[in-house]
């Protein structure tokens, strides 16, 4: 599989970034309190998106692995800054009649998702400036 590639273009419209995986197109942008339109979702709630993202899909994937009967996963996030740095909370709703240690194993694959991997991980971002 090919790592993941997405395209971010600004133009005229000020903070909307349009964004391409190739596939897909949708924007991010500020509100308009900030300045922007208020025409898609800011960054750090894409940031957070992704993660919600993917740790209900891992959770989903690994039930219907185990046919475990899990009905539907709800995940809430937040982020805030401290002094030590940044601090996504996250809260994981479960539905379905999952026993304890069904649920309590859900918790420990939430923790396995792809995207909580990155974001709890090093991360070295290597930036360079091409020519236009």
């Amino acid at each position: 599989m090919a790592e993941p590639s997405v395209i971010a273009t600004i133009g005229p419209t000020d903070y909307q970034v349009q964004l391409d995986d190739g596939m897909h197109k949708w924007i991010a942008d500020e509100p308009e309190t900030l300045g922007g339109r208020d025409t898609g979702p800011a960054p750090a709630s894409l940031l957070l998106s992704s993660l919600g993202a993917c740790t209900s899909i891992t959770l989903k994937m690994y039930a219907r692995r185990k046919d475990w009967p899990l009905d539907a996963v709800r995940v809430t996030l937040s982020l805030a800054s401290t002094a030590e740095g940044s601090v996504i909370d996250r809260k994981i709703v479960l539905t379905g009649a999952l026993s304890d240690e069904q649920r309590e194993r859900l918790l420990q694959i939430a923790n396995a998702c792809p995207v909580h991997k990155i974001l709890s991980g090093a991360i070295r971002i290597d930036t360079g400036i091409v020519p236009a």
